[in-house]
This record gives C-alpha cells, structure tokens and sequence, in this order.
C-alpha cells in the first residue's frame, strides 16, 4: 500500500464515522419535527394524546380526530413532498451543473401548476388521479421550454441563462394561470391556497394517490445518484469513465417529474426547498451525489415540515401558508447565493 492510499484509509474511518452521525442526527431531527407538527395546531394537545390517537383511536374524541384526519395526512405529506422537492432539485443540480437549478425556479413546478389549474378551471377536473397526469404533463412541457429557450445562442445553456429562461417561463405561466382562475371564479376558490403552496386541507387520499409516484422517483434518484458524480466533472470525463450520459440524464428527468409533478399536484408549487436543502446537505456531506440524494431525503422534509409549523403559529388563531415561509427563508440564500464568486462544489 503507497503512503497516499494509507493516509486516505486513516482519513475514511473518522470521516464515515462523521458521516453517520450527521445522518443519524438528521433523522433524530426529522422525527422530533414529525411529532412536534403533530402536537402543535390550532389546539395543542400532548405527546400521550397523540400516540392515543395513533394506537388507540378514539371516533368520538375530537383530539384524536384532528391528529388522525387532518394533522396526521399534513405531516405525511410534508415528509414525502419535502424529500420530492429537495431530491428533485439536487438531480437538476448535478445534471446542469448549475448550483441554482430548483423545480421552482427552472419552471418545473410552474409548469405542473399551470396544467393542474387548467385541468380544474377549464375542463373541471377534480380527481386527484388525473390531475397527477396533468402536473406530470407541465412537469415534462416546462422543462422542455425552459432549456430549449436557456440553450438559444452561442455560449449554450449556461446556468444563469437556464435561471433566467426558468424566471420568464414560470412568470409566464403563472399569468396564464391566474387569467384562468380570474375567469372561473369557483376554480379561483379551489385552488387559492393550492397555488400559494400549503400543506394542510389535505386527506390521506391524496397520500395515498401521490406516494406511488414520489417513492418511485426517490428509489430511481438513488439508482442514478452514482452516475450523478461523474456528470458533475463534465460530459468528456464523464465519457472516459464509460458514464451514459444520454440514459443517466434520462434516469434523472424521469425522477425530477415523478418527483416535482406529484409534490405540486398534493400541496402546489411550493419554492425553494428543492434549492436550499441540497446546498445544506453538499455543506455537511461533501459533493458525492449519492450522499447528497440520501442527506436531502432526511434534510429537506425537516425544512419543508418545520416552515409548515412556523406558519401555524405566525398569524394565530389563523396559519400562514408553508409556500410563504420557505418563500421568506429561500428569497435571501437564493441572492446569497448568486452573490458568492464560488458555491458548493457540485
């Protein structure tokens, strides 16, 4: 063994050792979020009322209803669609090497946005299975617009011109969107909180019609994360080291709609998670995107669920939509972000 190979075999035991507390930590995090969003409404009730509500539910027992049928689905929800948002924005990330790629902000969740709006304001569509199909379809047509609109030119799709194709296309979709709501006033009463991007009003039959989708494109996030990394040096390296460019990009496009199609259509467009939890995770794990895949799974739901809380308590006895907070907390990093001459290595 060379004297390199015996430093980084020192070096791996306390750094895998750091890694795992990390995780671990997270998910100690992840679960006491989970509980305290159970706790906390409205009505605070106790931990003891909670697992009574879990274990021994009680019909008649209003507690026990609003942790069952309202706090409980809210919390799920913020646990999947916080992992779709954030896995979906790492993936865009490394595959365009651009460290301000998020659903939001390249149109991803405009797009399923703005089709979710038409299908309920135009056509009346209200089931929550077809509307899955028509935020995959935005998901798909934004994407496309987007780098089709960011490659035009000479220097090609560099990533402040895939940022500002991403601005345009969202701004004009979402006018769009609002012409359709304005011209339907029942669909404008439907979706008004929907298009804000909130968590609650929502029932375990939208858990139920989304999770498929959202844990199909998490595991197809961890299969292509590998690959990711050698993307992430560039294409010509990424071809000497026999990487499938073409088919690993596929992989991740598939993902990013599962991910951020079935995310809008449960709780709508909520922004920014997708682009700050991967940066948190790259600053805590390094670049390897199969860390940063894993890490975001854990630390994006824990920011998605922990701005929903803060917006229960923000405009007591009312709430504050969780697509506002992470709109008031995401706003900030995003010009910090564009601000710094050098971001998180991707």
């Amino acid at each position: 063994m060379t004297m390199p190979q015996a430093r980084a075999t020192e070096n791996a035991g306390p750094q895998t050792r750091r890694r795992v507390l990390l995780m671990a930590s997270g998910c100690a995090v992840l679960l006491l979020v989970c509980i305290a969003s159970l706790i906390a409404g409205a009505r605070t009730v106790s931990i003891s009322t909670v697992a009574a509500a879990l274990f021994a539910y009680d019909g008649g027992n209003a507690d026990h209803i609003a942790i069952a049928d309202y706090r409980l689905p809210r919390t799920l929800l913020g646990l999947m669609c916080g992992a779709a948002f954030g896995v979906s924005g790492a993936l865009m990330q490394a595959t365009t090497r651009n460290p301000l790629a998020d659903p939001g902000l390249l149109g991803v969740n405009a797009g399923a946005a703005f089709f979710v709006t038409v299908a309920a304001g135009v056509f009346g569509v209200q089931a929550m299975g077809a509307q899955l199909g028509f935020a995959f379809l935005g998901a798909i047509a934004a994407t496309l617009m987007v780098h089709a609109l960011g490659s035009v030119g000479r220097d090609g799709a560099t990533p402040l011109r895939l940022l500002l194709a991403g601005v345009a296309i969202t701004a004009v979709l979402g006018g769009f969107g609002q012409a359709v709501t304005l011209l339907n006033p029942m669909a404008f009463d439907s979706l008004r909180v929907w298009m804000i991007g909130s968590l609650a009003g929502r029932d375990t039959g939208v858990v139920y019609a989304v999770a498929p989708f959202i844990v199909a494109g998490l595991m197809l996030a961890l299969l292509v994360s590998p690959s990711m990394n050698a993307i992430a040096l560039g294409e010509d390296q990424a071809r000497a080291l026999g990487t499938r460019i073409a088919g690993s990009r596929l992989m991740a496009a598939v993902s990013v709609t599962l991910l951020a199609g079935a995310a809008t259509a449960a709780v709508g467009p909520i922004g920014f998670v997708g682009l700050m939890a991967p940066h948190v995770v790259r600053w805590l794990f390094g670049p390897d995107q199969r860390l940063v895949v894993a890490g975001t799974m854990v630390f994006a739901p824990i920011l998605l669920i922990s701005a929903d809380i803060l917006g229960r308590f923000l405009l007591r006895p009312g709430e504050l939509e969780a697509g506002i907070v992470t709109a008031f907390v995401g706003a900030p990093v995003l010009i910090l972000l564009v601000r710094r001459s050098k971001v998180s290595r991707l």
